[in-house]
């Protein structure tokens, strides 16, 4: 079996991310975290800001802060789109949207698969159809796995892969597919440090991007986590950051590059882009390291088989 991989993919493993960047700023926010040196660019059909990623790319390019190939974006496809003949429709659109000719990397979003919802009715379609509810359909992960690779076949997609699958889930696309998922992008933090998943995806050589870098922090507003599950209040992140002379963020995106993860980071703040890319001037001991992950606890705070019990429906994929 052949991998898929891109031949130009950036060495600095930083990845920005668009989850929750509000649309009024979301392109002059692109556009900074390209000046500041970000050249991975995570995005998805589901956070609905697209357009403005595609913006602020165009804008970065034309005035000369990079070329087209020296970044790597990212793109995925939403659960209402996993029936074949869905898939290629749903990659044009966020091409489109992104006002580019190519993607690095397309990944299927979650291994969720829900009714159909025309772009003329609802886009992006989010987790509930027309009548607000969510309607989990039936359908064969490897068929949409197949029609990724077209995507690949006609380089169009230089790479493809998978987002919050489990160790089961992987294998089974690995039963029948030509083209390996390239990617794993899950929920890594120090209370859900995944390593048996993130072990199993790196000898199967696949990259390991991590969300939720800094853990409880974007699902805060969001009633999934309260304050006092910060990771950047926890004494064993400040004291050793403090140690370093350096922020809890910064140890903690420090701990996902010394496992071989790609950190995804997110802020709309530039002076904060700046620190969180100001990681690679210290490391973190043996004895650092140990006490980060005695943090564990297995704690996820995007978990379908929970805040999908809002929407009604009580949908697992981990267990």
């Amino acid at each position: 079996m052949s991998s898929s991989c891109s031949q130009n993919m950036p060495s600095d493993p930083l990845v920005f991310g668009f989850w929750k960047v509000p649309n009024e700023v979301c392109s002059s926010v692109c556009y900074e975290a390209i000046k500041s040196g970000y050249r991975r660019l995570d995005c998805a059909c589901d956070y609905g800001n697209e357009i403005e990623v595609g913006e602020g790319i165009a804008r970065a390019i034309e005035d000369g802060l990079c070329k087209r190939g020296d970044l790597f974006v990212t793109s995925k496809l939403w659960n209402t789109y996993h029936k074949p003949e869905h898939v290629r429709v749903a990659f044009q659109r966020s091409l489109k949207d992104l006002k580019l000719e190519y993607l690095d990397e397309y990944l299927i979003h979650f291994p969720i698969s829900l009714e159909f919802v025309p772009f003329g009715k609802k886009y992006p379609p989010e987790w509930i159809n027309l009548d607000g509810k969510m309607v989990v359909v039936p359908n064969d992960m490897c068929a949409t796995w197949k029609e990724m690779e077209d995507l690949v076949r006609d380089g169009i997609a230089r790479s493809i892969g998978v987002s919050n699958f489990s160790v089961q889930l992987l294998r089974q696309i690995f039963s029948t597919c030509e083209i390996r998922p390239s990617t794993l992008q899950i929920e890594v933090h120090p209370h859900n440090s995944q390593e048996k998943l993130v072990r199993f995806a790196h000898e199967n050589d696949m990259k390991v991007t991590s969300f939720s870098t800094l853990g409880s922090t974007s699902y805060v507003e969001l009633s999934m986590a309260s304050d006092e599950d910060s990771l950047l209040s926890n004494c064993i992140i400040t004291d050793i950051a403090s140690a370093k002379q350096k922020t809890s963020a910064q140890v903690l995106i420090r701990w996902a590059l010394q496992r071989n993860i790609f950190p995804l980071t997110k802020t709309v703040s530039g002076n904060r882009m700046k620190e969180n890319r100001d990681v690679f001037d210290f490391s973190l001991t043996s004895d650092d390291m140990k006490k980060i992950n005695d943090l564990n606890e297995n704690r996820r705070f995007n978990d379908p088989g929970v805040f999908c019990e809002s929407m009604g429906t009580f949908c697992p994929i981990y267990e």
